[in-house]
């Protein structure tokens, strides 16, 4: 009686060992192989690409605007400009320009020289002061009207000078993000026609990529009066921001069975 116990003891030991031996050999060989011819199962595919178009119209404006002043003497030239745009600062602050988006860009405060052709040297004939300020309105649909008021009230203030005007789109990623949606949904289509066409049937999607998807670029007006110098008037302008595109490609790969 002992002995057949033993004997079934020693069968469970073997038979659980190679079990044991099964298993690790699934995993060493089976296992992989298997994922590996997956791998040809996938061999049949079709890619296709499509592109996706939204049309977004701007609601951010930047403007830059500059103050030059020039003399002979370093402290009235800083004085004079100073106080030119500070009141244009203050001027569209009163137009409800938050003070973040409002930004001194540029303070420079050159030296100027003339060359003497007699003399054959150049010398020291005053200095001029370029102090450059930024602005971004928000909202651009509703704030079109405090644009051209802003830009018209400039130049009485002693702007003399206004760099391009930029419209751009604060949140493109919405943008790119519905342009996306619409390329895949091409694409898918394109491939249902492929594969009738074919008279195959589609897998499941292998892989797919972006490529080109890029924000609407900024749309920029060139400087008002020509020369970068503002027409000393304050007529208000008329300011178009126009509408901007928003382009992404898709590729994406299918499985054919």
């Amino acid at each position: 009686m002992q002995n057949d116990n033993v004997k079934l003891k020693n069968i469970a030991i073997v038979g659980f060992l190679i079990f044991l031996g099964l298993v690790i050999l699934y995993s060493a060989f089976w296992g992989p192989a298997k994922k590996f011819g997956d791998s040809f199962s996938s061999a049949r595919t079709v890619t296709v690409s499509a592109s996706g178009k939204v049309t977004a119209e701007p609601d951010l404006a930047r403007v830059n605007f500059a103050v030059v002043t020039e003399g002979a003497d370093p402290e009235s030239v800083v004085e004079k400009n100073n106080q030119k745009a500070n009141a244009a600062i203050n001027f569209v602050k009163t137009k409800g320009i938050a003070k973040e988006d409002i930004e001194t860009v540029q303070y420079q405060l050159s030296p100027r020289y003339e060359y003497d052709e007699s003399a054959r040297k150049s010398f020291l004939n005053g200095y001029t002061l370029n102090q450059r300020i930024s602005l971004k309105i928000h909202d651009l649909k509703n704030n079109l009207k405090k644009l051209t008021e802003i830009l018209a009230g400039l130049a009485p203030l002693g702007v003399n000078e206004i760099g391009s005007i930029s419209f751009e789109v604060e949140e493109p990623e919405k943008y790119l993000s519905e342009a996306r949606n619409q390329a895949l949904a091409r694409a898918g289509e394109k491939a249902e026609a492929m594969a009738k066409a074919l008279g195959v049937r589609l897998g499941r999607i292998i892989s797919w990529s972006e490529y080109g998807g890029r924000p609407p670029i900024p749309y920029y007006e060139g400087g008002l009066g020509g020369g970068g110098s503002i027409i000393q008037r304050a007529t208000a302008p008329s300011i178009e921001p126009g509408t901007q595109e928003v382009i992404t490609e898709v590729s994406v790969t299918y499985e054919i069975r």
